[in-house]
């Protein structure tokens, strides 16, 4: 077993995590693209080895822990970035069929290359978050979309809210100031027909505090949502 692999079992075993031989060397291949790419385009400001392992995969599979990821989900992981949390999650749980959105199409190729090198099944779209949910392909197709992505979470429940089935659920990754967004998204998760289920808190070591927000699905988004980002920008709901 190499160093990163090393690493990235014991840092993984702290939140009682267990990866497989073969789910670390996926982890380890991955970590080896996501540096050598990052040369070339702005992937992540995160390279070192212990950052990595700590605040990208440990994190990204922390959902495991607090969600309830049934057998074969479909899963969207919006604005994904370099892959999180989708493909860590798709590398523990190989039964997840797995849609990563990403609107810079850059992206997308690292991500093919990923997905290739890995083996693994996953479907890639590029397209913007508020495009990609009035597609009748996407709207209401998931039982779970999750997303990382910097973004007040008002704004990410209109991105992502509308492309959960009913009785699905969105997931959203955050840092210590969960509680105060989920009071300002109270008026925009009610309008696009969701309701809070968890607020799970964490400590990721000396990343600090973060948190997991679960929100099911319980009605049909209006069609009016998403709107376009510039009336998003200027008034969340």
């Amino acid at each position: 077993m190499n160093d990163f692999s090393s690493l990235l079992k014991k840092t993984a075993e702290d939140f009682e995590i267990n990866l497989s031989d073969e789910q670390l060397e996926k982890f380890n291949i991955y970590y080896e693209l996501l540096v050598e790419w990052n040369e070339k385009m702005n992937l992540t400001a995160l390279t070192a080895p212990y950052d990595v392992a700590l605040k990208h995969f440990c994190d990204s599979l922390m959902m495991t822990k607090f969600v309830d990821i049934k057998e074969n989900a479909t899963m969207i992981d919006i604005g994904t970035g370099a892959g999180f949390p989708g493909i860590p999650l798709k590398i523990f749980r190989n039964d997840i069929n797995l849609t990563l959105l990403d609107s810079l199409n850059k992206r997308l190729v690292f991500l093919k290359e990923v997905c290739d090198r890995l083996s693994i099944d996953a479907k890639l779209i590029h397209s913007r978050a508020e495009d990609g949910a009035k597609s009748p392909e996407l709207r209401e197709k998931f039982d779970i979309a999750t997303s990382r992505a910097v973004a007040s979470l008002p704004v990410l429940c209109e991105y992502c809210l509308p492309y959960v089935k009913v009785g699905g659920q969105f997931v959203s990754y955050k840092g210590k100031d969960a509680e105060e967004e989920l009071d300002s998204a109270k008026p925009a998760i009610k309008i696009l027909g969701g309701k809070t289920r968890s607020v799970d808190k964490f400590d990721l070591a000396d990343a600090g505090e973060r948190c997991i927000i679960s929100i099911d699905k319980r009605e049909k988004t209006p069609k009016a949502y998403p709107r376009p980002t510039a009336k998003i920008k200027q008034k969340t709901l």
